[in-house]
């Protein structure tokens, strides 16, 4: 429950919480353990949910429990964030997807998370725990990092006070070593996540920028992090950023087509990044 007022929560924020509810580890739920998760009596709950399930929002299967349907798919996917930034970055992640053959995603800051809008994986890439749609922790991720990098300074001040969770020993847990990362890719212009969250995956990041320059998102790829340099990816993931920059109509981002994204993509496959990216 997000509601945070002293008096009862309306009628919209127990929906909101029941919609709240659900989450990827919990993807259906019983009458009951909505109630409990949402904290609203019974048969308050049951009254929700009735409504939910008649406009499509929610979904009933054999077992008597619950899945959130696609009407809040289709609501969802009119965000300001998800369809016109989506739509332009597409066919640019499509070719470094092309490029790599592993994970390639496209991610926004909603602190202290990143939310992920679109993945696009193959068969053979590694194994990673995003989904679009999906949420991880954004000191812990290339497209993350990248994101904070480029965050207001108050944002990044509130990061930096919190809990930094740990996932594995390699994640960033400190606030005075977040502080020298965000630095790092400031100044370079990518971030090279190895091993946060999971230790077999790397991630190599850059940002996405909108209208009057301002970074709006971050795309990645994820590749094993055994047998593969990182420094090799850089290239191509900066040039499908900027791509992505540039019909999102950046300033500042150089005159680069789609055809010069797959000259840098072909350069990076035969210095044997492609090889390398395949390992494991």
């Amino acid at each position: 429950m997000r509601h945070t007022g002293e008096s009862p929560p309306s009628v919209s924020e127990r929906v909101l919480d029941v919609l709240d509810a659900f989450s990827s580890e919990r993807p259906a739920l019983s009458l009951s353990e909505l109630s409990r998760r949402t904290g609203i009596p019974l048969s308050s709950t049951h009254r929700i949910v009735a409504g939910l399930v008649r406009r499509g929002a929610l979904e009933r299967d054999g077992a008597s429990r619950y899945r959130v349907g696609l009407w809040v798919w289709e609501v969802a996917s009119l965000s300001s964030h998800g369809m016109g930034l989506r739509e332009s970055s597409m066919p640019f992640l499509e070719d470094l997807y092309e490029a790599t053959h592993q994970n390639v995603q496209l991610a926004v800051l909603d602190v202290p998370d990143v939310v992920y809008l679109e993945r696009i994986s193959g068969r053979g890439a590694v194994n990673v725990v995003s989904r679009a749609g999906g949420r991880l922790p954004a000191h812990a991720t290339g497209v993350g990092l990248v994101l904070l990098a480029h965050a207001p300074a108050e944002v990044q001040e509130d990061m930096l006070a919190g809990p930094l969770k740990r996932y594995t020993d390699r994640t960033i847990s400190s606030s005075s070593q977040l502080r020298r990362v965000l630095a790092d890719v400031r100044r370079d212009g990518f971030a090279i996540s190895d091993g946060q969250i999971e230790l077999p995956a790397l991630s190599v990041a850059a940002p996405v920028q909108g209208p009057g320059d301002h970074v709006v998102a971050a795309i990645s790829v994820v590749v094993p992090s055994t047998g593969t340099d990182p420094r090799t990816l850089v290239p191509a993931v900066r040039a499908a950023a900027r791509g992505i920059s540039r019909a999102l109509g950046a300033p500042s981002a150089t005159r680069m087509s789609r055809e010069a994204f797959r000259e840098t993509s072909t350069e990076w496959k035969e210095r044997g990044g492609a090889e390398a990216g395949n390992a494991g």
